[in-house]
């Protein structure tokens, strides 16, 4: 076994056959794992979707958005058995070790390629364990070794007035300025809520922002978050919701999706984040927890995300 960083990886391998992952993240809660990766073919990359999830049994779920992976496996070792076109790459284990994250990623051909090298080169990974290089008709094996991460999904609402304001704008720009001091920030989930309700400025959405954080940060990026909103919101009723970890309870997708067909009050959105053990925090006044919450609740399903109901 062979033990590279990145730029051990870069220095060692100049060949054509390799493409660099942009980056790797992963984020660990009790006994799974969330693995975001930035591939660098778009579209070209779905066949590593196919693969893993038909391949790998510890591989819950797994999704492509744009260049971006996610794949949602449990901590063990998978029943990975290599067959050319049908199985030919996987996860064939995770493991979690303090601080650390270790993914082995196997492959035929071009597969074993990207599960050592290509990923191997991305930020965000600390080392490679190399076993085997693979190409042609080779097996390529890897460790890839990344730093522990938390999941921390952020429900903004209420932001704008009927005169001027966008909240789904300010809130990507909240989660862009976060990004330029250090914070990874993964994605911006715009979420349809009851359209006639009368309190609406227009559109009647709230937003979902979602982040990777190092353990611990957890309370300094949501401070954040608030400081940031309170200077630039234009709205008396603007509020967030905090939760951590990759799991949904379903008490909480049951409000996201009752948000989206009905009037909800503030009250029980009090409620539900009290038994689903989510942060509500008022940024600048109570009504806007009603949509932070729910959008924490759908997040994670775009097509529900967006979906009208009449």
């Amino acid at each position: 076994m062979e033990i590279l960083t990145p730029g051990d990886l870069k220095d060692k391998f100049q060949d054509p056959w390799i493409a660099p992952y942009e980056k790797v993240i992963t984020m660990v809660d009790d006994q799974k794992v969330e693995i975001v990766e930035y591939h660098p073919c778009i579209s070209g990359s779905q066949w590593m979707i196919y693969q893993y999830q038909h391949s790998s049994d510890i591989v819950l779920n797994a999704k492509r958005d744009g260049n971006k992976h996610t794949f949602l496996v449990k901590v063990g070792k998978s029943n990975l058995s290599l067959k050319p076109s049908l199985h030919a790459a996987g996860i064939e284990e995770v493991s979690v070790d303090d601080d650390e994250v270790k993914v082995v990623h196997a492959g035929l051909a071009g597969a074993g390629v990207g599960a050592a090298m290509c990923r191997g080169m991305a930020e965000g990974v600390k080392r490679v364990e190399l076993q085997d290089v693979g190409g042609g008709s080779k097996v390529g094996r890897a460790t890839v070794v990344t730093p522990r991460m938390e999941k921390i999904v952020i429900g903004v609402d209420d932001t704008d007035t009927k005169e001027e304001g966008a909240t789904w704008t300010l809130a990507h720009n909240v989660g862009a300025e976060l990004a330029r001091h250090g914070y990874n920030y993964l994605d911006h989930v715009t979420v349809q809520l009851y359209p006639h309700n009368p309190n609406k400025t227009q559109n009647c959405v709230a937003i979902a922002l979602v982040f990777a954080v190092n353990p611990g940060e957890k309370d300094a990026l949501v401070q954040k978050v608030v400081s940031l909103l309170k200077e630039k919101t234009l709205s008396d009723k603007t509020a967030i919701a905090v939760l951590k970890g990759l799991d949904i309870p379903d008490e909480l997708r049951e409000y996201g999706k009752s948000a989206k067909r009905s009037m909800l009050t503030v009250e029980e959105a009090e409620k539900v984040a009290k038994n689903a053990g989510v942060e509500l925090v008022e940024v600048t006044g109570s009504q806007g927890k009603i949509g932070a919450l729910a959008v924490l609740g759908v997040y994670n399903d775009i097509e529900e995300a967006v979906k009208v109901y009449y």
